[in-house]
């Protein structure tokens, strides 16, 4: 069993924000892969479904950001599981609007969210780092955080989260560089190779055909010899003149 947490704040107020961008992942994943209905549990609304191979739980926390380790701890201690079976999506100022990085460990940087995790459950879990950006000065980021996407947002964020539902069976196996590829493929997918020559320009072949070939002078077809009707004096008599 495994447990992706998405972090956010409930209710209708608050569901576009940037701060609930965890939310919209499992929201996502639960539809794309099937999972079952929500239903209230552990001091949220979970979700339950296979990714992976792998039986995951989805939660999201009923408790507002800065409570969330309630019920992320709730959830771990029911199922027995250790702090490596936790995963846990949510916003990162600190990287650009639609990038996402997996970071296994590590600080809360602030985040009230995680610090909440940090205090209920220890610092050894994964998270999914999703960029919303940053607003520029500290002191505004509090109300940026909890200020709803703008419609300019909308292509990108679209990316992010169907990616993050696409490389979810690989996160669920751990292989985080898999689900960072299948982001990728969203949100910056490669350029195609084809496509035709700019104008003006000619193809090789094109070129070719156009170009004047070389012309040759065409050797006249060789003519017959007249018949030699001259008796054999006549041929040795001329011969000698």
């Amino acid at each position: 069993m495994l447990i992706f947490v998405g972090l956010g704040n409930p209710g209708a107020k608050y569901a576009g924000n940037r701060h609930n961008i965890g939310f919209m992942a499992l929201d996502m994943i639960a539809r794309d892969h099937g999972f079952g209905p929500w239903k209230a549990r552990f001091q949220g609304q979970t979700s339950e479904g296979t990714l992976g191979g792998e039986k995951v739980l989805l939660l999201k926390p009923d408790t507002f950001m800065n409570l969330s380790g309630q019920s992320v701890g709730e959830a771990m201690r029911f199922f027995k599981l250790d702090t490596t079976d936790i995963t846990v999506f949510h916003d990162e100022i600190d990287l650009a609007p639609g990038k996402v990085r997996v970071k296994d460990g590590g600080g809360h940087a602030g985040h009230n969210g995680l610090r909440s995790i940090h205090q209920h459950i220890g610092p050894h879990y994964s998270r999914v780092r999703m960029g919303v950006g940053h607003p520029g000065r500290k002191e505004a980021v509090p109300g940026y955080v909890l200020h709803d996407f703008g419609k300019a947002d909308q292509n990108w964020l679209d990316d992010v989260l169907r990616g993050c539902s696409d490389g979810a069976p690989h996160l669920a196996a751990g292989d985080s560089g898999r689900f960072q590829n299948a982001v990728a493929l969203r949100t910056a997918p490669p350029r195609s190779s084809g496509g035709t020559a700019p104008k003006g320009r000619k193809t090789a072949e094109a070129a070719a055909k156009a170009e004047p070939q070389p012309t040759t002078k065409a050797t006249p077809a060789a003519q017959p010899e007249a018949e030699d009707t001259r008796s054999t004096l006549q041929k040795l008599a001329d011969r000698f003149r």
